[in-house]
């Protein structure tokens, strides 16, 4: 019963918190007081605010400013990272999160050219911050991953079992449900099963180079993979991103500033990146400050 109330508890956290983002977005830019947001949020506003801190690493006041349309050219100008550079710095400092607790293997290219057959893949649907996530599973880790607040649970299903067409699939969340906790701040590890064209999982291996909080650039992910002019080819491949938020092709964004385009929506992408610099900023702001 503990962990029925405690799995519950974090259902219903994570739906204030979307809820909350999308007050915040639906405003464009207006600031919203702390006030305005508990009472829609029908909780004490120091309540709110604890759960909300919680979560984002900085007060709902604050996190506005990184939720805005300009924050991704302000990222470019402040974190931009090429390949090289993010390797380095995620062996070297507290951004690159996804070595701590990913495990990831790729389909052989036998594998992949069977599109599934005989493969059995677990669904189920989980809440998130960033709204209703789909995940798909092998038993050697999750296959599928996508946000459903824009595009609907079943244009997200539909469109993850698309890459698996021979396969078959059951409904089966509790086989998913600790690599999901895991991915969006539970203890546990997540192992991902992964299944691409050769260039897709090259691209996507090179996403999980860049730290959290920190952006790159087609471009610049396409000369990391020394095909300079395959930019649109690296495009391509980032919006095939099977799993959304652990590999994270969220972080890669236009030269000149712009957000480029996100599978699961744009709304999500920009949620996604204010809340990983939010949580980038204050860690190095602690570093800063010292031990207590």
């Amino acid at each position: 019963m503990g962990e029925t109330m405690d799995e519950t508890e974090q259902s219903y956290h994570a739906e204030v918190i979307r809820r909350a983002i999308e007050a915040i977005d639906a405003a464009g830019g207006a600031p919203l007081s702390l006030g305005e947001l508990a009472g829609r949020m029908q909780m004490s506003p120091a309540h709110f605010q604890r759960l909300f801190s919680r979560w984002a690493g900085v007060s709902p006041k604050r996190f506005q400013q990184y939720l805005t349309l300009g924050h991704a050219k302000a990222l470019l100008e402040a974190r931009f990272t090429t390949l090289q550079a993010a390797h380095a710095l995620g062996l070297s400092g507290t951004g690159r999160l996804h070595d701590l607790f990913i495990r990831w293997e790729a389909m052989s290219p036998g594998a992949y050219a069977r599109k599934g057959a005989g493969l059995e893949i677990a669904t189920g649907t989980f809440d998130s911050p960033f709204g209703p996530v789909v995940a798909m599973g092998t038993a050697r880790g999750l296959c599928g991953l996508g946000f459903a607040a824009e595009l609907g649970e079943e244009a997200v299903r539909a469109d993850l079992a698309a890459r698996w067409p021979e396969a078959r699939f059951r409904h089966d969340p509790g086989a998913l449900a600790g690599w999901v906790g895991a991915a969006f701040g539970g203890a546990g590890r997540v192992r991902l099963h992964l299944s691409g064209a050769p260039f897709q999982i090259k691209v996507w291996e090179a996403l999980l180079a860049i730290p959290s909080g920190h952006v790159t650039t087609y471009g610049a992910v396409a000369a990391a993979l020394k095909s300079p002019r395959a930019t649109r080819a690296v495009g391509s491949a980032v919006g095939r991103n099977p799993v959304a938020f652990l590999i994270p092709c969220h972080r890669v964004l236009r030269k000149s500033g712009g957000l480029g385009g996100y599978h699961w929506g744009l709304p999500v992408k920009r949620a996604i990146l204010a809340w990983e610099s939010a949580r980038q900023d204050e860690q190095e702001a602690e570093g800063q400050r010292g031990p207590a």
